[in-house]
């Protein structure tokens, strides 16, 4: 999965069903998850982050990773991860079938120390015998590096702590590592900087962009890291999400806009923005605000429009 079929093809992994749902408030149904996963697979993504093995105490909206990875039906060539923390993380994920996990560390000290309270390096240490048993078991293994612009609690962070970081994991048997703007204050020249010393060291078809979008930035720091050959993004259907450990975070960057602006731009994902929107309505249901996703609520907009069109043209025909 980590090469490129041709070049006019980028790869959106889908992580609304994890990364979205993590900080909700009130409880979502399993069902409703399960329905989620199962309608963002048949859009299209070939890969999508599901749930979470964390213990329930620390987020509590994951508490069903289980049950939602028992009940959902899985689609061949589709790789569905979770996030894991540490081996009763993995184990438990493996007791429901789970081929492709997640490990995830910042760049920051401080948000380690805030986030699972230790050191990046002890955040590491603690991943090994995870990726030791990952490589022993034939299960995909994913990198997150969050913070990789600015942390929420040290301010802002050097490209050059992001490397040493993103190599550990590589080490350790990640086949991709995702890079996250946690707060989603980067800038495309935030981008360009970052990739400038990341692309220098790294293969780019390990590269994968995480951005957020609370200062609206995250398909412009798309667009430049276009421009560097990075293929690989990851959003979130209706733009979902937020982090329990990072204030005022808003979701990542919303996958209809980036289907919408990738599309438009002769992009190839193989992926259906009718079927993104179709899947994430369904859920909106249950939610007790707005989704932020500018395409998804034009996209919605645009569909009553239309029913009611058709409604009223029916009425005049009667």
């Amino acid at each position: 999965m980590s090469s490129r079929p041709h070049d006019k093809y980028v790869m959106v992994t889908e992580v609304g069903p994890r990364d979205g749902l993590q900080n909700q408030p009130a409880p979502i149904p399993t069902e409703a998850k399960v329905n989620l996963v199962e309608g963002l697979a048949r859009a299209g993504f070939k890969q999508l982050e599901c749930s979470s093995f964390v213990h329930p105490r620390r987020v509590p909206a994951m508490a069903d990773a289980e049950a939602v990875f028992e009940s959902m039906a899985r689609l061949a060539g589709t790789r569905y991860v979770a996030l894991v923390p540490n081996m009763r993380g993995y184990e438990r994920a493996r007791s429901v079938d789970c081929d492709a996990v997640a490990v995830f560390t910042a760049a920051s000290e401080a948000f380690t120390q805030r986030n699972i309270n230790m050191t990046v390096e002890g955040s590491l240490h603690r991943f090994e015998p995870v990726a030791k048993a990952a490589a022993r078991d034939g299960v995909a293994l994913r990198g997150y590096v969050s913070t990789v612009f600015c942390c929420p609690f040290a301010g802002p962070v050097a490209p050059e702590a992001v490397v040493p970081v993103v190599q550990r994991l590589l080490d350790m048997g990640c086949y991709e590592v995702s890079l996250g703007d946690t707060i989603g204050v980067g800038r495309p020249d935030d981008t360009r900087r970052l990739l400038d010393i990341v692309l220098a060291r790294f293969e780019v078809d390990t590269i994968a962009m995480h951005f957020h979008d609370t200062w609206g930035m995250g398909t412009a720091n798309l667009l430049a890291s276009l421009d560097y050959g990075v293929w690989k993004y990851d959003s979130s259907a209706g733009g979902l999400g937020g982090c329990p450990y990072a204030p005022d975070a808003t979701g990542n960057v919303a996958t209809e806009d980036v289907l919408y602006l990738l599309d438009g731009l002769g992009w190839d994902t193989g992926v259906s923005l009718e079927a993104v929107v179709h899947a994430v309505s369904a859920l909106a249901e249950h939610l007790d605000y707005r989704l932020p996703g500018r395409v998804y609520n034009a996209t919605r907009a645009t569909q009553r429009r239309e029913a009611l069109d058709a409604a009223a043209s029916s009425g005049g025909q009667a």
